[in-house]
C-alpha cells in the first residue's frame, strides 16, 4: 500500500478516529526526514446526517528511508489510570533487517504518548493483539510472545501453539489467551481410554493461558477439542466464576463457513454463513436489547447474525471497507457503522450506513430534505403531548397534596397515641381529644390501634398485669418494680452514643425472658415521635466478671462469631438472654440500651422515661411455662448539653499504677458500644508469650480493677479505648478477644499483632456461643415447642369430645350397657350394632372438627414463635 493511502479506522466513545500517515512539506532541495501520524476525530451530526470533524492531532517521528506502517489499532486500558484509550502500533523497518515497533496512546487532548518501543529481527505477521497495559501479543514460529508497558521487555510464554483465536479478560484470571496446539497425551492417562477422546481423534486441542499468573486453563470450558480443527476466531460474550468453575458463553466462526454458539463448553446453536472465508466476529447490543454478531469476511463482505431462539442471518452487505460498533447517534445503545468502498470519492466517510437493524437507520445516499413536513407534523404532535403532560402534572400535584394531608393526620394520631401512652405509664389521666380530632379518628379508623384508643387506651406493649379498661380508673399497668429488684439505673456518654443501663437482681431476671429497654421522651413535642430508637444488649455480671458475657439482643448475629469450648471457672462464656437450666452464679444482670446522642442534643435538655419490657414466666401444670408480656417503669434520666460539656456522664478510664480505675458502669458502657471479635491463636513450634508482652508493652494495656481478666488500651491514636481479653488454654494455644469501635481499629490491632507473632502461628476467627449452652437451650426450646403443641392439641380434642357427648346424649344409655349382655339376644345384637355406628360417627366427626378463626390465629402465632426460637438456636449451633 502506498504512503498516504493507508488508513485505519477506530471507534471510541461514539466517535470515529481516522489514522493515516503523511510526510511533512519540506523546502526544495532538503532531505525529507520527518513522518507524521495524523488522526481526525469524526462525529455524526444528527441534523445534517453527516460526519463532521471535531478535532485532529499529529505525531511526528523521524522517518527512515524504508517503509513506515500502521500495524493495527485498538482501544485498551491504561493500567496506570484504568482509563480506556485508543492505542496504535507502528512499524519502522531499518537496515540489517532490524524492525522497530512503537506503541502510541492517544489522549483526549489529541496528544500522542509513546508508551514503549521494542526491536525485533523479524516482522510481526501472525495473530497480533493489543490488550490491557497497554500490551502487545503476537505469535511467531509457533511460539507466543508478549510485551507490556510495565516491563518493556519481550517475554515468551512456555507454550507451543498453532494459532490464537481470542485474547481478553476473564473474571479472577486477568488477561487470558485462547489458543490451539497439538494435542498433548499425558503419561498418566490410559491409552485405551484416551484413544476415544476427541483430542486424540482430531490431533489438536484448545488451551487457555493466563498472562499475569502464567497458568494453564483447560480448553474444554470454552469448547470441545473436536472443534479445534475448524475454529478460526472466537468472541466471548460472557464469563463468570460459579462455585470455583469457569462459566463461559461464546460464539466462534469456522473454516467451514459456520457460526457456532457455545454455552459452558457445550454447543447450543449453529448458523450457516452466506459467504466464504470468515475472518473475525464482534458483537453489538441494540436498542431493542438484541444481541447481534457481526462477521467480517476476507472478500470485504459483512453479515449480521441474530439470536432469537436460534441463530439466523439478519442482514448482509458487500464491498465493505470497515465495520465499527459504537453508539454513534447518542441513543444509549450500540449501532453498526458500515464504511463502503468508493473509488470515486477520496473521503473516507463519504459512503456509510448506520443501523441497528431496528429503529436506527442512517445512510449517506438518502435525501433527508423530504423529512421537513414530517418534522412540522411532529412539532404539532409535541404541543399536544405537552398539554396532556401538563394535565397529568396538575392531577399529580393534587394527589401529592392529598397524600401530604393524609400523612399529617397519621402523624397527629401517632403523636396523640404516644402522649396517651406516657400518661398511662405514669398513672396520669389522659385528656381526651377534641371533637375535631375525634371526627378525624372516625374517618381514619384503620390508622388507630383500636376503635377506642383515646377513650380506653390499650398498652402498645401488651401489658397484661391487670390491664385497665378505662383511663378513668387511673390504674397504671406499668407499676414500678420493687426497689430490691432494680439495683441501679445509670447513664453514660461514649462518643456519639448514649448508654442507659438498668441493673437487675438475678432472682428477678430469672423470672423474665425477652428483656429489653425503651426510652420515651417526657416532653410534649408536636413535630416528632417521643419514642427513641435504640438497640439493646444484656450483660451478665458474675463474681469473676467476664467481658465476653456481652450479647446482642433483638439483632440476628452475623454469620461469623466466637465459638469457645472452655472448662475452667475463669473461662469466658456467652450467656443467652433466655433462662437455661444450668447453675447461675450469684450476681446481677444489666440490661443496656444504646442510642445515638446527636439527635437528642438538638433539644438542649431531654428527660427520658426508661421502660423495661419482658415476658414474665409463670409455671403451669408442673413443667409448662406460660409467658405474659409486661412493661414496668424503671425511672427517669435527665440529659442536658451543659452536663455533657462538663463531662458529667463521660467514661473515665485512668491509670493507677498498674491497673485501670474505670468503674463497672464505665466498663459496661465501653463494651456496649464496641464490636467484639475473638481469635484463636495456635503456635506449633514456640510458646505464645509474645502476645502478653505485646499487650502490656506496645499496646500499653492495663487490667481493670473490677475485672482483672480484661485489659484497657491506653495507647494514643485510634486504638485507644480498645478492650482486650487474653486467655491461654496451654502455652501453645490461646484466645484473644477484642472489643473495638470499628473494623479500622480491628485491622490496626491485628496488623500490629502479626508483627510480633512467630511466622508459624495460625490465627483463626471464632464464632460466638458455647456449644454446651446452646445445646441445652435447644433442648429447652424444643421441649417448650412440644408442650405447646400438645397443649393446643388436647385442648382441641377435649372441645371436640364435649361437643360430641352433647350431640349424642340420647345414646348414652346404650353406650353404658355391658357388651356381654348385649350379645345374648337378637335385640342386644341390634343395640350393639347401633352403638358401633354411633362410635363410628363420633370418630368421623372428631376428625372433621372446625375451629374459630381467631383461636386458630392465636395458636398458629404462638407455635410459630416457639419454632422461631428453636430454629434460631439451631442456626447458631450450625
Amino acid at each position: 500500500m502506498l504512503l498516504g493511502e493507508q488508513e485505519q479506522f477506530l471507534s471510541y466513545n461514539g466517535e470515529v478516529l481516522i489514522f493515516h500517515l503523511s510526510k511533512t512539506k519540506h523546502v526544495e532541495g532538503a532531505a525529507d526526514k520527518t513522518m507524521n501520524l495524523c488522526v481526525r476525530r469524526m462525529a455524526f451530526n444528527r441534523d445534517t446526517k453527516l460526519f463532521v470533524q471535531k478535532s485532529s492531532g499529529v505525531f511526528s517521528m523521524r522517518a527512515s528511508h524504508l517503509k513506515t506502517e500502521i500495524i493495527c489499532c485498538s482501544c485498551t486500558t491504561d493500567s496506570r489510570t484504568g482509563i480506556i484509550l485508543p492505542c496504535v502500533l507502528m512499524k519502522k523497518k531499518k537496515r540489517n533487517n532490524v524492525v522497530k515497533y512503537l506503541l502510541l496512546l492517544l489522549h483526549s487532548s489529541n496528544q500522542f504518548e509513546q508508551s514503549f518501543h521494542f526491536k525485533l529481527d523479524y516482522e510481526l505477521k501472525e495473530d497480533i493483539r493489543l490488550f490491557t497495559g497497554p500490551s502487545v501479543l503476537w505469535r511467531h514460529a509457533n511460539k507466543l510472545f508478549y510485551i507490556s508497558s510495565d516491563t518493556c521487555t519481550v517475554q515468551s510464554a512456555p507454550v507451543q501453539l498453532s494459532s490464537v483465536v481470542w485474547t481478553g479478560e476473564i473474571e479472577d484470571e486477568g488477561t487470558v489467551v485462547l489458543g490451539i496446539r497439538t494435542a498433548c497425551l499425558s503419561e498418566s492417562e490410559d491409552e485405551d481410554e484416551f484413544s476415544i477422546s476427541d483430542r486424540a481423534i482430531w490431533g489438536t486441542e484448545f488451551f487457555g493461558y493466563t498472562i499475569e499468573t502464567q497458568k494453564m486453563l483447560t480448553g474444554t470450558c470454552f469448547m470441545p477439542h473436536a472443534y479445534s480443527k475448524v475454529v478460526s476466531s472466537v468472541y466471548v460474550c460472557k464469563n463468570r466464576m460459579l462455585k470455583k468453575q469457569l462459566r463461559i458463553s461464546l460464539v466462534a466462526i469456522t473454516h467451514k463457513n459456520q457460526l457456532l454458539w457455545f454455552q459452558d463448553g457445550l454447543p447450543k446453536g449453529v448458523c450457516e454463513l452466506p459467504y466464504e472465508k470468515p475472518c473475525s466476529v464482534k458483537a453489538a447490543v441494540t436498542s431493542s436489547n438484541d444481541l447481534l454478531f457481526i462477521v467480517s469476511f476476507a472478500s470485504g463482505n459483512i453479515c449480521v447474525v441474530q439470536r432469537r431462539g436460534s441463530l439466523q442471518v439478519a442482514s448482509k452487505w458487500q464491498k465493505v471497507k470497515s465495520v465499527l460498533v459504537d453508539d454513534f447517534v447518542g441513543s444509549g445503545s450500540e449501532q453498526l457503522l458500515l464504511l463502503f468502498k468508493d473509488d470515486s470519492n477520496t473521503d473516507a466517510l463519504s459512503t456509510f450506513q448506520i443501523t441497528d437493524l431496528g429503529e436506527v437507520n442512517y445512510a449517506s445516499d438518502i435525501n433527508y430534505k423530504h423529512d421537513v413536513p414530517a418534522a412540522e407534523g411532529l412539532q404539532e404532535n409535541s404541543l399536544l403531548t405537552v398539554q396532556a403532560l401538563e394535565t397529568r402534572l396538575q392531577a399529580g400535584c393534587t394527589s401529592v397534596r392529598e397524600l401530604q394531608q393524609h400523612l399529617r393526620l397519621k402523624k397527629r394520631v401517632i403523636l396523640e397515641s404516644c402522649r396517651a401512652l406516657i400518661d398511662l405509664v405514669e398513672g396520669r389521666t389522659h385528656i381526651l381529644p377534641t371533637a375535631k380530632e375525634v371526627k378525624c379518628r372516625r374517618e381514619y379508623r384503620s390508622l388507630l390501634i383500636s376503635s377506642k384508643l383515646f377513650e380506653g387506651l390499650v398498652s402498645l406493649w401488651d401489658d397484661v398485669e391487670n390491664p385497665p379498661h378505662s383511663l378513668s380508673k387511673e390504674t397504671s399497668s406499668a407499676s414500678p418494680v420493687p426497689e430490691h429488684f432494680i439495683e441501679k439505673l445509670w447513664q453514660r456518654v461514649v462518643g456519639d452514643s448514649l448508654v442507659v443501663g438498668v441493673k437487675l437482681t438475678e432472682s428477678f431476671y430469672l423470672s423474665l425472658s425477652d428483656v429489653s429497654l425503651s426510652l420515651v421522651m417526657d416532653q410534649d413535642f408536636s413535630s416528632i415521635s417521643p419514642i427513641i430508637e435504640c438497640r439493646n444488649k444484656i450483660i451478665k455480671l458474675n463474681k469473676a466478671f467476664s467481658a465476653l458475657a456481652v450479647s446482642s439482643y433483638q439483632i440476628e448475629p452475623p454469620p461469623k462469631k466466637m465459638k469457645l469450648d472452655l472448662h475452667s471457672k475463669n473461662d469466658l462464656k456467652k450467656e443467652f438472654p433466655k433462662r437455661c437450666s444450668s447453675v447461675q452464679l450469684d450476681g446481677a444482670k444489666t440490661v443496656i440500651a444504646v442510642t445515638s446522642l446527636s439527635p437528642l442534643l438538638a433539644f438542649h435538655r431531654v428527660c427520658c422515661i426508661v421502660l423495661l419490657h419482658a415476658k414474665k414466666q409463670k409455671r403451669r401444670h408442673g413443667s409448662l411455662q406460660e409467658s405474659k408480656k409486661i412493661a414496668v417503669l424503671c425511672g427517669k434520666i435527665l440529659l442536658t448539653l451543659e452536663d455533657i460539656s462538663n463531662g458529667k456522664y463521660s467514661v473515665k478510664m485512668l491509670r493507677d499504677n498498674s491497673s485501670c480505675t474505670g468503674s463497672m458502669e464505665d466498663i459496661l458502657a465501653v463494651l456496649a458500644v464496641s464490636v467484639r471479635f475473638s481469635f484463636q491463636i495456635v503456635s506449633s513450634d514456640c510458646t505464645l508469650t509474645p502476645v502478653n508482652s505485646w499487650l502490656l508493652g506496645e499496646m500499653e494495656c492495663t487490667p481493670f480493677k473490677e475485672c482483672h481478666d480484661n485489659i484497657f488500651c491506653h495507647k494514643a491514636g485510634n486504638v485507644y479505648g480498645t478492650v482486650f481479653n487474653w486467655t491461654l488454654k496451654n502455652p501453645f494455644e490461646g484466645v484473644l478477644t477484642l472489643f473495638c469501635r470499628n473494623l479500622t481499629v480491628l485491622f490496626q490491632c491485628l496488623h500490629s499483632l502479626t508483627r510480633v507473632l512467630p511466622p508459624s502461628c495460625d490465627v483463626k476467627l471464632l464464632r460466638s456461643g458455647s456449644r454446651d449452652v446452646l445445646t441445652e437451650q435447644l433442648a429447652l426450646a424444643l421441649e417448650k415447642e412440644m408442650l405447646m403443641l400438645r397443649t393446643f392439641f388436647f385442648s382441641k380434642e377435649s372441645r371436640a369430645e364435649n361437643s360430641l357427648t352433647w350431640r349424642n346424649e340420647p345414646s348414652k344409655k346404650i353406650s353404658d350397657a355391658p357388651v356381654a349382655s348385649l350379645l345374648d339376644s337378637e335385640e342386644g345384637v341390634q343395640q350393639f350394632r347401633k352403638k358401633l355406628q354411633n362410635e363410628r360417627e363420633e370418630s368421623v366427626l372428631s376428625m372433621n372438627q372446625t375451629m374459630n378463626g381467631a383461636l386458630y390465629q392465636e395458636i398458629a402465632l404462638k407455635i410459630a414463635e416457639a419454632q422461631l426460637s428453636s430454629d434460631m438456636i439451631v442456626w447458631r449451633l450450625s
